[in-house]
């Protein structure tokens, strides 16, 4: 089997994988035979899964969301944070406006989000 094909294959696969779970440690070696089957057996899962449950990358509003939710701020004390109006940032975290280049500079700054991210680059 050089990659899966069906739901029905990818089940039963990560079935196999469960099973194989207990057998495996971090010092199980490396030529063991239920540590290459776990091995090969991941891959293929894996790239059924890029290719059928992949999310893909995360908006700038995505992130800005997950920013707020991690540290717990209101829009009201993001938007004092960032300095603009609580309507305006409303605006930004819901995609109706486009950020600026300064304040996709302030965005990547005071939230820790990549710079790359917030030009919509990476």
């Amino acid at each position: 089997m050089t990659k899966i094909e069906n739901e029905e294959q990818y089940n039963v696969l990560m079935q196999r994988i469960e099973t194989l779970l207990p057998l495996i440690n971090d010092s199980t070696p490396k030529n063991d035979p239920n540590y290459i089957e776990f091995e090969m057996l991941g891959n293929l899962v894996a790239d059924y899964e890029e290719a059928h449950y992949s999310l893909g990358e995360p908006s700038l509003f995505d992130l800005i969301k997950l920013r707020m939710y991690e540290t717990g701020i209101t829009t009201e004390k993001l938007a004092s944070f960032l300095g603009l109006s609580p309507s305006k940032t409303e605006e930004y975290i819901t995609g109706k406006a486009e950020p600026t280049l300064a304040f996709g500079k302030v965005i990547s700054q005071r939230l820790n989000i990549a710079p790359e991210t917030v030009l919509g680059l990476g």
